[in-house]
């Protein structure tokens, strides 16, 4: 995973391993495999990417937790996001 191109499992990889090392991304990304496939064997759940589950709508909120924390004066207005109370 950690050698591929801009996947949704390749992203995830990355971010942990960033995080808390190569073994631990490991891990973490064979159990993330096994959790989808057995999923997918005993629900019949079709895989869907995290782009499906609104990935990119959390990225831009973490980001914008991000900036809060580093001082910056950007509220989510500002930058076009709409918090729920749902979503927090």
């Amino acid at each position: 995973m950690g050698n591929l191109k801009d996947t949704a499992l390749s992203n995830f990889f990355k971010r942990i391993a960033f995080r808390k090392g190569r073994t631990s991304a490991i891990s973490a990304t064979a159990r993330k495999l096994a959790v989808i496939s057995w999923n997918m064997v005993t629900k019949k759940i079709p895989y869907k990417t995290d782009s499906q589950y609104e990935f990119l709508d959390q990225k831009r909120k973490r980001k914008v937790m991000e900036m809060k924390k580093h001082k910056f004066d950007i509220t989510p207005d500002d930058l076009g996001l709409q918090l729920s109370i749902n979503n927090l």
